[in-house]
């Protein structure tokens, strides 16, 4: 089989993970988080759940608070606690929902 002659058409490779590679992720805020995020709950792409908090937070670049409630908070993945591991070790699954506990005062 002869191959046309020619110039020859480039496709750039793709860069990193496909968008379709990357779960999807629900994200829920609670008391002064979900005050903070002005919604109670969104989804966002992410693998690890550093990147999730990442992605809430870069949505409110003009909240700072919203950032210190995440840095008091602790978090839960799919009903386990994750304050054991560092965020970035946390992996998602397509599907999980993280919730986002901010401090509780009272008893």
């Amino acid at each position: 089989m002869d191959l046309p002659k020619g110039p020859r058409q480039h496709r750039p490779e793709p860069m990193g993970a496909r968008i379709a590679d990357v779960p999807m992720v629900t994200v829920r805020y609670w008391a002064a988080a979900k005050h903070a995020a002005g919604v109670a709950e969104e989804t966002v792409d992410a693998a690890t759940l550093a990147e999730a908090l990442d992605a809430a937070a870069a949505r409110r670049m003009a909240a700072p608070e919203f950032r210190q409630v995440l840095a008091r908070s602790s978090f839960l993945v799919n009903g386990e606690q994750a304050a054991a591991r560092a965020a970035e070790a946390v992996p998602l699954a397509e599907g999980a929902v993280i919730e986002v506990l901010p401090p509780f005062a009272g008893g």
